[in-house]
């Protein structure tokens, strides 16, 4: 079976299903049509007996994925936002169908993969970052709130970690996404092409074995501390006071970099991966998602943060509310009731 699109490249080699996302000019984001040839392919070979793993990787030099088509999102959330809720509920759905996949599912995490990006590498059975990962879910940065199962995972990092990542949108290098578990296995950028012929030729685990290495200490392991102790305030003015307040360099910028943030889907974020903490499976996280992903298509901050980083590009959004204080628990609150219809598996 080969498939040859605009969007994306399906085909078979020695027994190996190969998924290429074909977008290089965008870092390959995630269209709806992307993600449903993915799923389609999925589909058809884990009924294919010649089929032993899968293998996700991106075109061009600059990464796997970006995230998802953001821009269509906010023409969407303009126009009533049904194609959005759509894109959505198959996304999230092939998030759920790469996580519960029965054979080993290979994800390249090289170069920048944030976001959508996330979600169809993260849930994979066998990560592979690289010297030249760049890792982020960076939503609040436009009003937006971790989706694609990025807070069950952040959810179950270690420590405040997950909610530093969550909140800040910092981008981590890969020793710091195996360390909070959205990675597995470090190989160098350069001997990819290495563990991909070797995988069709020896198998996946016998790849690993053979061009895994261990990788550089982490970074955000070693800030644990002040992350555990900021992080740890019941609201995000607690935590924005408590990273002013700290002596660390580091969590002085945090402070800065989430009080930039809106306000709503800082709040949000913030309710959101401590509920994922208590939610069983990933798909309960999703069902959780994707009622926060359809409440945020009526609010004033997505579109805003979508124009000021990507549409008109002044990087000088409005927010409303316009400051933390103003938020209310209502106002975190109506983005957890049930969406209609809600996401089903």
């Amino acid at each position: 079976m080969t498939a040859d699109t605009d969007e994306v490249v399906t085909y078979v080699e020695g027994g190996i299903g190969f998924l290429t996302l074909n977008r290089p000019k965008a870092i390959n984001s995630l269209t709806h049509t992307m993600v449903r040839i993915i799923a389609k392919a999925l589909t058809e070979w884990e009924r294919d007996d010649t089929v032993r793993a899968v293998v996700l990787a991106g075109a061009g030099e600059r990464g796997l994925c970006a995230g998802g088509d953001v821009v269509a999102i906010y023409h969407s959330a303009k126009a009533g936002g049904a194609e959005a809720r759509q894109f959505w509920a198959d996304e999230y759905r092939l998030n759920a169908q790469i996580a519960g996949y029965p054979k080993p599912y290979v994800a390249i995490m090289d170069g920048i993969v944030m976001g959508g990006g996330v979600g169809v590498a993260a849930h994979g059975s066998v990560r592979v970052v690289t010297d030249t990962s760049k890792v982020a879910m960076p939503e609040v940065g436009i009003g937006f709130i971790p989706d694609v199962g990025g807070t069950y995972l952040l959810s179950r990092a270690p420590g405040g970690l997950g909610l530093h990542a969550a909140l800040s949108g910092v981008t981590f290098r890969a020793e710091d996404a195996i360390a909070l578990g959205f990675a597995d296995h470090y190989v160098p950028h350069f001997q990819l092409e290495g563990l991909v012929a070797a995988i069709v030729a020896d198998g996946v685990d016998a790849a690993i074995h053979q061009f895994a290495v261990d990788p550089p200490p982490s970074h955000l392991l070693a800030q644990q501390h002040w992350i555990d102790e900021c992080y740890a305030g019941e609201t995000i003015g607690d935590i924005v006071a408590a990273l002013q307040e700290h002596d660390e360099d580091e969590a002085r910028k945090a402070a800065e970099v989430i009080a930039s943030r809106s306000p709503i889907a800082a709040s949000v974020t913030l309710a959101s991966v401590r509920h994922a903490a208590g939610l069983a499976t990933l798909e309960d996280v999703l069902v959780q998602e994707y009622r926060v992903s359809s409440a945020s298509l009526n609010s004033h901050d997505l579109v805003e943060g979508i124009r000021a980083q990507l549409v008109d590009k002044d990087r000088n959004p409005t927010w409303n509310p316009p400051s933390l204080a103003a938020v209310t628990e209502q106002d975190v609150e109506q983005y957890f009731a049930p969406a209609d219809p809600d996401l089903t598996f």
